[in-house]
């Protein structure tokens, strides 16, 4: 695989905690990607829903170098928020992966396609929060991205309206699949997306780094 006319080494020899493609095959993989600056309960909650909600067998943390769309001013070493993830996440189904870091991917829609490629037999759902949603639009190759791969979204307090209203949601929005598909959602042809209410915590890792500034 090329990008940027170099080429990768084979998957077996990235050191990013990935099972092989024979391990999962067929299993139903629920991608939740950010900075995880720092991980907190509040992934977990997610992926916990999602584990139950969508009925997935797993959900992968990709922690990403850095975020195209946020500074860079006040992010930790990516070491260090690697090992911040696997603390917080204490859930056998919930894989922390340093995927983008070694093959050195910037954007979703290069992650994607990389995974896609490696394991075909797997159903992959795109997880991210009310928040992301409102704001795709701004995400490199947006539109490849919903026609790609099925999107869980989950609530946030007073992100629903932009969320809901934004750009994606609206020019995607006769692909919404409601509540009583959710399971099925994850082998669903995309573009399809899902608005997953839940209540519980609402922790953001903007208020933490405040807080232990």
């Amino acid at each position: 695989m090329k990008k940027n006319g170099r080429r990768f080494k084979p998957m077996a020899e990235n050191p990013y905690n990935s099972p092989s493609p024979t391990t999962v095959s067929g299993m139903r993989i629920g991608l939740l990607g950010g900075s995880f600056n720092p991980a907190h309960q509040g992934h977990r909650f997610i992926s916990i829903a999602a584990l139950e909600r969508l009925g997935l067998d797993q959900v992968w943390w990709l922690v990403a170098p850095q975020n195209p769309l946020k500074s860079e001013d006040s992010l930790a070493p990516l070491k260090t928020r690697l090992a911040g993830a696997e603390k917080v996440s204490k859930e056998k189904n919930i894989l922390v992966m340093n995927l983008e870091g070694p093959l050195g991917f910037e954007f979703t829609v290069d992650t994607l396609g990389f995974l896609k490629a490696q394991y075909p037999q797997t159903h992959f759902i795109w997880l991210m929060g009310a928040d992301c949603l409102g704001e795709l639009h701004k995400w490199k190759s947006w539109e490849k991205i919903m026609t790609s791969i099925p999107l869980g979204v989950f609530s946030r307090p007073g992100y629903e309206a932009a969320a809901l209203g934004g750009k994606a949601a609206t020019h995607y929005k006769k692909y919404r699949v409601m509540e009583e598909k959710f399971k099925s959602l994850v082998v669903t042809e995309p573009p399809a997306w899902g608005y997953i209410g839940i209540e519980g915590q609402d922790i953001s890792g903007t208020r933490l780094r405040a807080k232990a500034s």
